[in-house]
């Protein structure tokens, strides 16, 4: 397999020869100038490889070589179908409505802007920072957009809550100071904690479930830590995502990446919410989080914190912008970091308006990464007792696709589209297949459309006895 793997397996500190295990039918049908197909089969594989990795040593392999674990094979079909999933999905044979009116390229005074507002509270922040009303159009908002510099909108939005990014060239990224304090972090980081270690062993689990007794707090949202935690459910993990009642989520949205999961909500700002996450945390073995930096600290939920009170626990984080730089606690989405790493402006159409990539690749890949970062945490927490803070960002991804040589983009190979359909309450869910099965595995979601926010905020089963605590 290709460069992003071998950085994954460097940076996780896993066996190199491990990439020798994975097979692939072919090359990922995504085209791009960017080697995107590579890091999408680099990703999925990465998941493969840690799932299959923690199976063996669950059955007994205490410290395996890499030719012990089962080869992995890639199919393009599926990775593809994986990564374009909101392009895939329908509801009732109907499209998702992956992008609100306002969100989108903006030409400004001095060049473009891509903005995001799609969440109802974006949407009035940027409405609030244009000065227009509830009433104005997309038009109106382009005309606001244009009579302003790039770079001044850039900062309002930052200070506002509003999510607008200039357009930036990969040379004007490559000398920003956030892309320098990049620089310093890995593709992917994983941190074990000292002090004591918790007696959190996993026990035994059957060929199919690597994650069987497995219990994951889901504090994500989006794209990225859904897809994780998604990974996590479809090894066999027990995913309860908490949300807030007052944030609600695109239902479409948590249709298409919510699979196997269940769903509540707490208040963290009423205290008897706040016991309840308590408990949660008491039982749980991974916690992944999704927002920016610092922003759970008030709720008592830092990394520092986490791991004092509950030794062994481990943690998964996913930022935009990454841990440290002057943009580290900024808002961002995959969109907004294509536009300012200057991946929009490669994918620039012949009249120069920004482009992207032909799926949100870095949310998707930054969510198997940061699945196989824990699935890796979680084998060594198996051995040692000890707890691991796992860390990705979506930026951290852009810059390592974009330091890889470019390639003229090739038209797609034709490939057979493969989805899943599923009767639910609401109607048919289509959804595109898992892409993360390994050898003797399953092959499919355990469930489909469970409605967003519809569950108790409690575990799912009481824990198995070979599982110590």
């Amino acid at each position: 397999m290709g460069t992003f793997l071998r950085t994954f397996l460097s940076d996780s500190a896993e066996l190199p020869e491990l990439s020798d295990r994975v097979r692939s039918a072919g090359p990922v049908p995504l085209s791009s100038p960017l080697p995107v197909a590579g890091l999408a089969a680099d990703s999925v594989a990465a998941t493969k490889l840690m799932a299959s990795l923690l199976q063996l040593v669950r059955t007994g392999v205490r410290d395996p070589n890499a030719s012990e674990v089962p080869q992995v094979s890639i199919a393009p079909q599926l990775v593809s179908g994986a990564y374009r999933s909101d392009q895939l999905f329908r509801w009732n044979g109907n499209p998702a409505p992956a992008w609100a009116s306002l969100s989108g390229f903006f030409a400004s005074s001095d060049g473009w802007v891509r903005t995001h507002a799609n969440y109802p509270h974006h949407e009035t922040a940027l409405r609030s920072l244009l000065r227009l009303d509830g009433s104005a159009t997309a038009d109106a908002v382009a005309h606001a957009i244009s009579r302003r510099s790039a770079l001044d909108l850039e900062d309002e939005a930052a200070d506002s809550g509003a999510v607008i990014n200039a357009v930036r060239s990969p040379h004007n990224w490559r000398g920003h100071p956030q892309a320098a304090a990049l620089k310093s972090e890995s593709f992917i980081s994983l941190e074990r904690q000292g002090g004591e270690s918790g007696l959190h062993g996993l026990g035994s689990a059957d060929s199919c479930t690597p994650l069987q007794g497995v219990r994951v707090l889901d504090l994500t949202r989006v794209i990225a830590g859904p897809v994780a935690t998604r990974s996590l459910a479809f090894f066999g993990a027990d995913v309860l995502r908490l949300d807030s009642p007052g944030m609600p989520e695109l239902p479409w949205q948590h249709l298409d990446t919510g699979q196997g999961k269940r769903s509540a909500l707490l208040d963290l700002g009423y205290k008897p919410d706040r016991d309840r996450l308590t408990q949660l945390l008491t039982d749980a073995d991974v916690v992944v989080t999704g927002y920016r930096p610092n922003s759970l600290d008030r709720f008592g939920l830092s990394a520092v914190e986490l791991h004092d009170r509950h030794p062994g626990l481990v943690i998964g984080r996913v930022s935009a912008w990454g841990l440290s730089g002057p943009w580290a606690e900024r808002r961002g989405f995959d969109s907004i970091v294509q536009a300012a790493s200057g991946i929009a402006r490669i994918h620039a159409d012949g009249a120069g308006r920004p482009g992207a990539l032909p799926a949100q690749a870095l949310d998707h890949s930054a969510g198997y990464l940061l699945a196989a970062g824990i699935m890796s945490a979680l084998r060594r927490r198996h051995l040692d007792g000890h707890g691991w803070t796992v860390d990705i960002s979506l930026a951290r991804v852009a810059q390592e696709l974009l330091a890889q040589p470019h390639t003229p983009p090739t038209e797609a190979s034709p490939h057979e589209i493969q989805t899943v359909n599923t009767e639910t309450p609401g109607g048919t869910v289509t959804c595109a297949a898992p892409a993360i099965s390994i050898s003797d595995g399953t092959d499919s979601y355990r469930w489909i459309g469970r409605p967003w926010g519809a569950d108790q905020p409690e575990w799912a089963e009481p824990r198995s006895a070979d599982v110590h605590r």
